[in-house]
């Protein structure tokens, strides 16, 4: 019995592959409520790793692969707003606090750290759930990001078209790296 719970407790602590999951499906949006016109835009290229041992997350978003319904709109999204070729991606590396790692059922919980936007890093704390369904975490998130304290420039000209905060929804699904 002895020698069965010092194999188990040396199994225990060996470090594990299977905690650690790759994004396999991402979904990024934004939604600009404006009084001349709506702007939405998805992204289905984000790429990212979750450690469920120790809740520790990071993504990547590339900017250009934003898809909107008007050519124009990407093109000056691309150009006028985010300067895409300086700044190429948006980042996040932080943590999810208030996960339980054992759970299959739905969590609510907040991913809190570093999300950097058009070169600006700014420390957030947003809410979202979780749930572990086939060995996949299903993650899922809807916060406002302000505009000015990532840096991005609202032309005076067009202060109608262009919401000072823009509603981001994040839907990712990860699986066993």
């Amino acid at each position: 019995m002895r020698s069965l719970l010092a194999v188990f407790l040396v199994l225990l602590s060996l470090p594990t592959v299977a905690q650690k999951f790759v994004v396999e499906k991402s979904m990024v949006s934004f939604f600009s409520d404006a009084a001349i016109e709506d702007i939405k835009a998805e992204n289905t290229r984000a790429s990212g790793i979750f450690n469920a041992a120790t809740a520790e997350i990071v993504f990547s978003v590339p900017i250009i692969e934003f898809k909107f319904d008007k050519a124009l709109m990407r093109e000056h999204f691309n150009e006028k707003y985010m300067e895409t070729e300086k700044f190429p991606k948006a980042t996040f590396q932080g943590k999810i606090a208030g996960i339980d790692a054992a759970s299959a059922a739905p969590q609510s919980v907040r991913a809190q750290g570093k999300l950097t936007i058009h070169g600006v890093t700014k420390d957030i704390d947003v809410p979202g759930t979780v749930i572990l369904q086939n060995s996949k975490w299903q993650m899922n998130s809807k916060f406002m990001v302000k505009l000015e304290d990532f840096n991005i420039a609202r032309p005076q000209i067009l202060w109608k078209n262009i919401a000072e905060e823009v509603e981001v929804t994040l839907d990712f699904l990860f699986k066993l790296q």
